[in-house]
């Protein structure tokens, strides 16, 4: 941005050396100017002095010609390697350790225990409390109020009315019809059926059963028992414990962060139905000669409301690597002395006489008599004579006159008066005495009687075998498996990209300018022209000039400017190089 001013400077300095550049077209060998950059190849014979070949065979001037130009391009080949990355390996060593376990031991002994056992005793005693007796007292009280009184007036009005009169006709018809006539007969049968009679019958017998007598006898034995006496003894094991050491590292995790955005959103509106009347239409009644107003048909239809604008927070997640402090812990073993008691049970034989109850049952024969009724059916035959009607309809023709009256109504106007009442209320003061009731709560002092139960434990004593259940620790050998921490060399292959330069021909077209000297108009290619680039001599074509190029002019402080900002035609574009203008040089170092 800080070069933008120079733009304008060189432009100007463009146009006023725009002159001397035309006189130097053709200098040395033939040199055709490329279209789209800073010098282009020189053509010597039909070839260019790059070692690109011309295409199209000679170039004409004032025209153009396709040359072969070798371009490099870098492409990039995949090559696979092998690496070497190192991971750590976990395997386990068996290991022999000396450990502990308790040994359950069971033993009985007598114990004896007391019991509280509750003796219940039946006492009373006197209450004093205090009860609030009701006191009720009689109150009166005068109260002032308004009453809305109904004055009622009577009117008159006069009102015209249609009154429908019935006119009625006397007809008269014969129907003939067909009556059913019911004829009864009376008809006689006997009927034969069997019941069944109870006779009843005594019985009796004597049953034989046996009763299971108790008979309690007294006995007494000598029960030899032992009781176990507790010696105490102080012994000191050694014990093999585990302690937990922490031990503090960091490591990267990869956290679930995220924020709350608010957007915006519009959405339609709800569907609401209403109900829509549509435009009644009035009509002449002659009944009642008035119009009478019929309204329209209801009918339901489906509207949408507003959309409304709505504000709801999105969350938008984001992953965050975070560094944090983790513990491990590592168990490590020790030794230590438990010093502890063993107690041990010492047998001491005592003897006691228990007295016992012995229940025995004795079988004792003993007799009943047992009586019972027996109920034997016994079939009896009877017979009875049962008398029926048996009724039948026979068909009988009938005819009769029925009279009948028709209506119809005839309208006829009347008029008739009417009186009518109109009540409005009139407000009128009154006074009424209120009596009321007031009750006072007067405490009064009253005794009574309470008869309660109290229960006193008594202790007794009980004894009962107890089983005792004791641990002994005891040594022994197990394998246990150790987790251990190697590392391992694998090998892995990689595939990488490995850049590589290919050469290849590309078809450039070149400009070929008409030489700005009066050169025969004969000449049609580059194969055509003298040294200078036309039949006459170089002096005349203007190749005696020393600066026939732009890049072969004489350094000036503005050039060196140009040179420096926009690097000119390019570092050593082969002019540089040649003493004057560079009119004999074969090809430029930079293939211009």
């Amino acid at each position: 941005m800080k070069r933008l001013w120079l733009v304008p400077v060189v432009a100007l300095i463009a146009i006023v050396s725009g002159g001397k550049s035309a006189s130097a077209a053709y200098c040395g060998a033939v040199s055709y100017e490329g279209c789209s950059g800073c010098g282009s190849s020189i053509v010597d014979g039909g070839a260019v002095a790059d070692g690109s070949m011309i295409a199209d065979g000679g170039a004409v001037a004032g025209g153009s010609y396709t040359v072969m130009r070798t371009v490099k391009e870098t492409v990039m080949e995949q090559v696979q390697e092998t690496r070497y990355r190192t991971r750590n390996e976990t395997y386990y060593e068996t290991k022999e350790v000396q450990a502990t376990r308790m040994v359950p031991e069971t033993t009985q002994r007598e114990v004896q225990y007391t019991v509280m056992v509750p003796v219940r005793e039946q006492k009373s005693r006197t209450v004093s409390y205090t009860v609030n007796k009701p006191v009720y007292e009689t109150h009166q009280r005068v109260i002032n109020y308004t009453v809305k009184k109904p004055v009622y007036e009577t009117k008159t009005r006069v009102i015209n009315y249609t009154v429908k009169k019935p006119v009625y006709t006397q007809h008269s018809k014969t129907i003939n019809y067909t009556v059913k006539v019911p004829v009864r007969e009376t008809k006689t049968r006997v009927i034969n059926y069997t019941v069944n009679k109870p006779v009843y019958q005594q019985h009796s017998k004597t049953v034989n059963y046996t009763v299971m007598v108790p008979v309690r006898e007294q006995k007494s034995r000598t029960i030899n028992y032992t009781v176990y006496n507790t010696v105490q003894e102080q012994k000191v094991r050694t014990e093999n414990y585990s302690v937990v050491v922490p031990e503090t590292y960091t490591k990267m995790v990869t956290v679930k962060g995220g924020s709350w955005q608010t957007t915006t959103e519009t959405i339609p509106g709800k569907m609401m139905r209403r109900t829509v009347r549509e435009p009644g239409t009035w009509s002449y009644d002659p009944c009642t000669c008035k119009c009478v107003y019929t309204p329209g048909c209801c009918r339901t239809e489906c509207v949408q409301g507003c959309p409304q604008t709505i504000c709801k927070k999105v969350w938008v997640p984001t992953c965050e690597q975070k560094e944090v402090t983790c513990t491990k812990y590592r168990r490590e073993c020790r030794t230590r002395d438990i010093p502890y008691t063993v107690c041990r049970k010492v047998a001491e034989c005592k003897t006691k006489v228990v007295n016992y109850t012995v229940c025995r049952m004795v079988p004792e024969c003993r007799s009943k008599v047992v009586n019972w009724t027996t109920c034997k059916m016994v079939p009896e035959c009877r017979s009875k004579t049962v008398n029926y009607t048996v009724c039948s309809t026979v068909c009988e023709q009938r005819s009769k006159v029925v009279n009948y009256t028709t209506c119809e109504m005839v309208c006829e106007n009347r008029q008739k008066t009417c009186n009518y009442t109109v009540c409005r209320m009139v407000c009128e003061p009154r006074t009424k005495t209120c009596s009321y009731t007031t009750c006072k709560m007067v405490p009064e002092c009253r005794t009574k009687v309470i008869n309660y139960t109290v229960c006193k434990m008594v202790p007794e004593c009980r004894t009962k075998t107890v089983c005792e259940t004791s641990c002994r620790k005891e040594c022994y050998t197990k394998t246990i498996k150790v987790a251990k921490c190697r590392k391992v060399c694998e090998p892995y292959t990689v595939t990488r990209c490995v850049p590589r330069v290919v050469c290849k021909q590309v078809p450039v077209t070149v400009c070929c300018p008409a030489p700005a000297c009066g050169c025969n108009s004969g000449i049609s290619s580059a194969s055509d022209m003298g040294d200078c680039g036309c039949s006459a001599p170089a002096a005349d074509c203007g190749c005696g000039a020393p600066a026939c190029d732009p890049c072969c002019a004489p350094k000036t402080p503005i050039r060196n400017l140009l040179k420096s900002i926009f690097g000119g035609c390019g570092n050593n574009c082969g002019c540089d190089a040649a003493p004057s203008c560079g009119c004999e040089v074969a090809a430029p170092a930079c293939g211009c």
